[in-house]
């Protein structure tokens, strides 16, 4: 009997696919990315130390909650380049996690890239 395809296994492949090519070291870190229904959650990971480096989501001080998802998902990005920055983090490798690069991810990356990440 074939097992019968989800929505979320589905979502693990592509995750997994994009992480077989994506890898975060010291000089460029890896900003990944995870969405739920209500928040987005964004971290900055050297994979080679092992550790996240800086970390922001819409459940932090300095998101509004009253934001629209999309806003709050740039507030979002805007937030996490501003803490990689001052952490001494110019470029990083960008880990959308398997989701299109659509609505809240490109938001994400939008108001990073103006906090002055480079990816």
């Amino acid at each position: 009997m074939i097992a019968k395809k989800t929505q979320r296994t589905g979502w693990l492949n592509r995750k997994a696919r994009v992480r077989k090519k994506v890898l975060g070291t010291a000089e460029r870190p890896r900003l990944n990315v995870y969405r739920s229904n209500k928040h987005i959650y964004a971290q900055v990971i050297d994979d080679a130390a092992g550790r996240t480096i800086v970390a922001a989501s819409t459940r932090t001080d300095g998101v509004p909650e009253s934001a629209k998802k999309a806003e709050a998902a740039k507030k979002v990005g805007e937030l996490i380049g501003k803490l990689a920055k001052e952490k001494g983090v110019e470029k990083v490798v960008f880990d959308r996690s398997g989701y299109i690069y659509h609505g809240r991810i490109k938001a994400l990356a939008d108001g990073a890239r103006e906090a002055g990440l480079e990816f």
